[in-house]
């Protein structure tokens, strides 16, 4: 489960603090799906990178099945991030030098994803990828992908360590309507397939109408719809 409870953010600026979020509580259950609009400028993303506990909130809690992040030391939430969190980001981040598989894979070369090892993480990448259309293109680099594929990449790193929460930033945002379908269609089929909790931020009404709850940030604020 996802808790959040009267989270804040400012950010220090020559005229003083600049709020972003204002008291933000959210609760969300294993299996539940999200997305969240508005505006350029408004704080979904900094809400984002909060709840992946990329960066502390100013005041409030965080916590993902009871545990809360923001008082673990570095390397604990280091290993919190890899082990229990998936994103996604617009411009995909996959690293151009290695192969798709070795880009899906990269999230276990801290640890391993399974008990099983090396073989068995390898096993499940390439599952992944099968599942998402690129099966034939393992020894692929990015360069080689459209625009479609390497979100679609993306989405197979993101699940390779079956996390307990997956967070999209924006996951259509650089793509034509066919491939954008293409890849919100698969981001719900994986989504259905398992226990996790889906958080997207996006412009697209288009996307956001395909979730059963959607938020809008208004004023630091989030407002359901």
């Amino acid at each position: 489960m996802l808790i959040v409870d009267r989270v804040t953010k400012s950010y220090p600026t020559p005229r003083g603090e600049l709020p972003i979020l204002n008291g933000i509580s959210l609760s969300l259950e294993h299996g539940a799906a999200i997305a969240i609009m508005g505006p350029s400028g408004s704080g979904k993303s900094t809400l984002l990178y909060i709840l992946g506990a990329l960066e502390p909130p100013s005041s409030g809690i965080v916590t993902l099945g009871g545990k809360d992040p923001f008082r673990m030391r570095e390397r604990e939430q280091a290993a919190f991030r890899n082990q229990q969190v998936g994103f996604v980001f617009q411009d995909h981040s996959l690293l151009p030098q290695c192969s798709v598989l070795e880009n899906v894979l990269a999230p276990t070369f801290v640890a391993p994803a399974t008990s099983d090892g090396a073989e068995a993480d390898k096993h499940r990448a390439q599952a992944l990828l099968s599942q998402v259309g690129l099966g034939d293109r393992l020894d692929h680099r990015p360069a080689e992908l459209s625009g479609g594929e390497k979100q679609r990449a993306a989405l197979a790193r993101a699940l390779i360590r079956n996390p307990a929460l997956l967070l999209c930033d924006e996951p259509t945002g650089n793509l034509d309507r066919a491939a954008a379908e293409t890849v919100a269609d698969l981001l719900l089929q994986l989504h259905a397939q398992r226990n996790t909790i889906l958080v997207v931020v996006t412009h697209s009404a288009a996307l956001a109408a395909r979730f059963p709850v959607r938020y809008e940030m208004n004023e630091g604020m989030l407002v359901e719809l």
